[in-house]
């Protein structure tokens, strides 16, 4: 027999790494395609922004609540997925988020006014939260390879989702604008009939999470500066999603496009380009290295024709998608909370910038001009650098998680 040497990955390790991130348990696989179509519905509004602020005859500004509404019902809700899932247990929660979901979606695409769709986006909001919350607590639990593995699973399928929603808005929104709220109903019933079919019972935990504890772990100084940072980086992150479109002077297609060019780089950015800096610079500096580059993203928003914003658009790809992974990753590794409570009141947090930017952008570039926007952005990701250096002691942790993936992912020794 030969003994693993001291350091070495285990035996089950091994096999995982030999078997790849792409031979996982069927249920992860249901579980990642409903997520897809969780984070589609994102980017699906993108496209017909302009064309629902035609149809309902409302300002960029209010169209834009679409997304303040639906972020912050989902940042709220957050708070309580760990009390209902601990109690009803994880598949059940899934179901429970997604049968929302397409109940809302539905309403979203027979609303006449733009208050009852801003409302709509808010009951599927609450799914949402239900759904992603606990699909991330699911994947990592099932998946094989371990939670790194298991975690750029879930950001490829973040970063697929929203590359994809924005050409289904835009094929289904040259219809009517209607459609792609009832597209994304279609696929989330797949996903709801797929997940019931192929997720086995997952019991309750023996430990139920009281409402409370989503705020009290965020008492742990690397969960509270990785969310607050986070916060400000999704302030920048929306602002360019969310009105960019007002900007392009394009068509349903032409934004489409853009977007799913952006939504690509984000997923590679994501699933290749964060894992191989963080393993050669560690997590934190891949941070550093993100919100530099997405500064440099709105600066160019900010001060370029229509070609550079398209540009512009596209590459604040690659600076959102290496820090989707690497905050995802450092929230889940950096406390030693439950990773279901961490990630709830990690979400809860940074998802309140998603829920500010859409309505402050619009508000600025209709009050101002369509500059300021990228400048507040801009700022928004210099604040985040400086909460990470002013508050960096407390993120020691993750380099000790960053030198146990880079033995983990070592070459493993030949046999004498």
């Amino acid at each position: 027999m030969h003994a693993t040497p001291p350091g070495a990955p285990s035996a089950p390790e091994q096999a995982a790494r030999r078997g790849g991130i792409l031979r996982q348990p069927l249920a992860v696989w249901a579980t990642a395609f409903a997520a897809v179509v969780a984070f589609m519905g994102i980017g699906l509004v993108d496209p017909i922004l302009p064309a629902i602020a035609k149809g309902l005859d409302a300002t960029p500004s209010q169209v834009s609540l679409l997304f303040t509404s639906y972020f912050l019902i989902t940042a709220v809700a957050m708070l309580v997925t760990g009390w209902v899932s601990s109690r009803i247990g994880g598949r059940r929660t899934l179901l429970a988020g997604l049968a929302l979901v397409i109940v809302f979606a539905s309403l979203a695409g027979t609303s006449d006014t733009v208050g009852q769709l801003i409302g709509f986006r808010a009951g599927w909001g609450l799914g949402n939260a239900l759904f992603v919350a606990t699909a991330l607590a699911v994947i990592v639990g099932a998946a094989s390879g371990g939670a790194e593995s298991a975690i750029i699973l879930y950001e490829a399928a973040l970063g697929l989702g929203i590359s994809m929603g924005p050409l289904l808005g835009a094929l289904l929104g040259d219809m009517s604008w209607r459609y792609p709220f009832f597209g994304t109903a279609a696929l989330m019933a797949v996903g709801f009939l797929l997940i019931a079919a192929l997720l086995g019972p997952t019991p309750p935990p023996k430990r139920r999470t009281r409402l409370s504890d989503p705020i009290r772990v965020l008492a742990h100084g690397g969960l509270s500066t990785t969310a607050f940072t986070a916060l400000f980086y999704n302030y920048a992150f929306f602002t360019v999603l969310a009105f960019t479109p007002f900007v392009l002077g394009m068509d349903a297609h032409g934004i489409g496009l853009v977007f799913f060019g952006w939504g690509v780089l984000v997923a590679l950015a994501s699933v290749f380009g964060a894992p191989f800096l963080q393993r050669r610079i560690g997590t934190v500096r891949v941070m550093h290295l993100a919100l530099g580059l997405l500064v440099l993203c709105q600066l160019g928003l900010a001060l370029s024709g229509q070609t550079g914003i398209i540009v512009s658009t596209i590459l604040s790809g690659i600076p959102i998608g290496l820090n989707n992974t690497a905050f995802t990753e450092a929230a889940m590794e950096v406390s030693d909370a439950p990773r279901p409570v961490a990630s709830a009141g990690y979400n809860f947090v940074r998802w309140l910038g998603g829920a500010i930017a859409p309505y402050a952008a619009g508000r600025l570039g209709e009050e101002i001009n369509s500059d300021v926007p990228y400048y507040v952005g801009a700022a928004s990701c210099l604040v985040a650098v400086l909460i990470l250096v002013l508050r960096r002691h407390h993120l020691r942790d993750l380099e000790r998680v960053d030198i146990d993936h880079a033995v983990h992912d070592a070459p493993l020794p030949s046999r004498a």
